[in-house]
């Protein structure tokens, strides 16, 4: 097992990654930039190293800083957690060149994953089903209609090096292919760097599925269940939960096996999560996370299984907790992402918090850093933590969950806790009859007024 774990990441995931270090009585050295000096986590952990100014290029993207701490501290092993350098093969492998084990998968199954057509390709090859598409990028607007006109449209144009809904432009018909193109191009450049893009059907209405994995690196893996993440705006998840109510048992269990038997044969390492889109019975692969996710405490209240803990266990040479006929689900959890946002326009609302009160009681669990007192600093992502809550049955989790939101407090800036509030109470919602345009068609059409 590690001595001490050098945690390169800030926030909630920070603390959590903190969390599971003291119960494996492993030392932590928090880093932080001059913004995060107040930090829950830095106040927590053992040792505490001042990487840089606010911006994240010159303190949490700074990998000569970083090497400096471990240097400094003689951390043996880094926990990315997730964003920042968490999906960065060369800094994986530049932690090893310096003896520093980085708590994640292997650099070339961070690498061919991060790249979108490659993991296509690498789905497909492991048996994994995919949305129909091109075979690569497309390097022609000829060719591009080809394709369409093979494939059929509407027509959903990716970038190959994207994520989070950057360089991605639908098409619903062959004359708003050409603009489609070249709007994704320049999106996926300005972000990425690269202009590469590839097609994938569009589909209509579909859910977005996720299978959470866990391998030890050595041909052994195992599924933990699917979330449903197909509440989202602008491709961003807002609430997730397990199991999903669009999937019966059989389902579970058939794409489960699909996808722990590609981990097997990959010889993955770590926690990764397998996304899919889901319609009409059918899987689509999308992309592969090779990290610990936001949403990753939803599987754990299920399935009793502490994901960082075993990520870190596994990251160390040890074996896999469980066999796949040992995994064992129970209940239903939901999360809900409270962001510091007004709630209809999704306007950031740094600041400081003048009250805050956590909801408790049974199945009530809140990963968040932020503290009465704390202010939301504007120089990274505004959120202010997860509500995640646990039931029997759907049912009783959604009741939890309407007291867990009606109980939380947070003044002093403005959150997303309205928004969750008038969710829950949604037909739709309780019926669990959703799909990943269903929030934002209920934005528009003035689900939550001004």
């Amino acid at each position: 097992m590690f001595d001490k774990i050098l945690i390169a990441n800030r926030g909630e995931i920070a603390l959590r990654v903190l969390r599971a270090c003291k119960e494996l009585g492993i030392a932590t050295v928090a880093v932080h930039s001059t913004a995060d000096a107040d930090a829950m986590h830095v106040r927590l952990a053992d040792e505490s190293v001042c990487i840089g100014p606010p911006a994240a290029r010159d303190s949490y993207l700074n990998v000569p800083a970083l090497l400096a701490a471990c240097e400094i501290t003689g951390a043996d092993a880094v926990h990315p957690g997730y964003g920042f350098l968490s999906e960065n093969a060369r800094f994986a492998e530049i932690l090893g060149e310096h003896k520093v084990h980085f708590i994640g998968p292997k650099p070339e199954h961070i690498r061919i994953m991060g790249d979108k057509i490659e993991a296509k390709r690498t789905a497909k090859r492991l048996g994994i089903p995919v949305v129909p598409g091109s075979d690569g990028g497309i390097k022609s607007d000829v060719e591009a209609m080809a394709v369409g006109r093979e494939i059929g449209f509407p027509l959903l144009v990716k970038a190959a090096a994207g994520g989070g809904g950057r360089g991605m432009k639908v098409a619903l018909t062959e004359a708003e292919l050409s603009t489609a193109l070249s709007t994704a191009r320049s999106e996926a450049q300005a972000a990425f760097g690269d202009d590469a893009v590839y097609l994938e059907r569009y589909l209509q209405k579909p859910r977005h599925i996720e299978i959470q994995v866990l391998g030890d690196g050595r041909g052994n893996a195992i599924h933990l269940g699917e979330r449903d993440c197909s509440l989202q705006r602008r491709h961003q998840k807002v609430l997730e939960e397990s199991p999903s109510p669009a999937l019966n048992v059989a389902a579970r269990d058939v794409i489960g096996e699909i996808v722990a038997a590609a981990m097997r044969e990959l010889k993955y390492l770590g926690v990764g999560t397998v996304e899919f889109l889901y319609e009409d019975g059918e899987f689509y692969f999308i992309e592969m996370n090779t990290r610990i996710q936001v949403e990753h405490p939803v599987t754990e209240m299920i399935t009793d299984i502490d994901l960082v803990l075993e990520q870190i266990r596994v990251a160390a040479g040890g074996d896999l907790p469980l066999t796949q006929k040992e995994v064992r689900f129970h209940g239903h959890s939901i999360e809900c992402r409270i962001n510091a946002e007004n709630p209809v326009s999704f306007r950031p609302s740094p600041g400081k918090i003048a009250h805050y009160h956590a909801p408790g009681g049974l199945g009530v669990r809140i990963d968040s850093a932020v503290y009465q007192g704390y202010t939301i600093p504007s120089y990274y992502d505004s959120l202010v933590g997860k509500l995640i809550v646990h039931g029997k049955t759907r049912p009783e989790c959604l009741m939890r969950l309407k007291r867990a939101l009606d109980e939380m407090v947070v003044d002093g800036v403005e959150t997303t806790l309205p928004l969750f509030r008038a969710l829950v109470r949604e037909p739709a919602i309780i019926d669990g009859d959703y799909h990943i345009h269903w929030l934002e068609q209920f934005l528009a059409g003035g689900g939550m007024e001004p």
